[in-house]
């Protein structure tokens, strides 16, 4: 089954420069894809397009069968937060929370990420995903004492939360070495097997492709930005 599908798409910030043409994508549920290219090629823009934050001014895009432009604002804020987990470069965790509250979050704006919790228990789910990811004990603790790494788990366990169907990352492992992101990446597979999450992960890094189900040059889709 598709999860997203995309037909026609066209994006441009100026009248002269086109960042994104792409006639036809998709994905499907449960796929992890390894989408590269260098920096100014459009990649945050074409995850920020699929996330409902950018609307094309062409062209289609459906995410769950549901067609983006054809919702209200306020309806877009609604889907992505039932629906989708963005994981950012540097993680936008709230400086002023703590690791829980953090995580907390898209079951505080979602009722349908409630729904998804088992027993509809935040704090139950929230310590699993953490005992996963290896933070249990920094429940507590304020975000800004973590280390980048740390701060890096506890992003993906607020994206995953709820059991989102699509998980988007933006160049989530730049600060890490090769060991430290292979060994990341195998522990994100897992979570989004066991979630049934389908994952986009977006690097102009190539030397972790192999380890995803398809590997996407964003040029070899778009027929913008050359």
């Amino acid at each position: 089954m598709q999860l997203i599908e995309i037909h026609n798409l066209e994006f441009a910030y100026t009248a002269e420069e086109k960042i994104l043409s792409i006639p036809e994508w998709s994905l499907n549920t449960e796929e992890k894809i390894f989408l590269y290219g260098p920096s100014g090629t459009g990649k945050t823009t074409f995850l920020e397009i699929l996330a409902g934050v950018l609307l094309p001014q062409k062209g289609m895009v459906k995410i769950l069968g549901q067609d983006l432009a054809s919702m209200s604002n306020s309806e877009r804020d609604q889907f992505r937060a039932a629906h989708m987990g963005y994981i950012f470069q540097n993680f936008n965790l709230i400086p002023y929370l703590s690791v829980e509250e953090n995580i907390s979050l898209p079951c505080q704006l979602s009722a349908v990420r409630r729904e998804h919790l088992v027993e509809k228990n935040i704090s139950q789910e929230i310590r699993h995903l953490c005992e996963r990811l290896g933070i249990l004990e920094l429940l507590s603790k304020n975000v800004t004492n973590l280390s980048v790494g740390q701060q890096q788990r506890v992003a993906v366990a607020r994206a995953l939360l709820g059991k989102p169907s699509l998980i988007l990352a933006d160049e989530p492992t730049s600060a890490l070495d090769y060991d430290h992101r292979e060994k990341f990446l195998k522990l994100l597979f897992e979570l989004c097997a066991e979630y049934k999450t389908s994952l986009i992960f977006v690097s102009h890094d190539r030397s972790m492709e192999s380890l995803f189900d398809r590997s996407l040059s964003l040029h070899e889709i778009n027929r913008g930005v050359k």
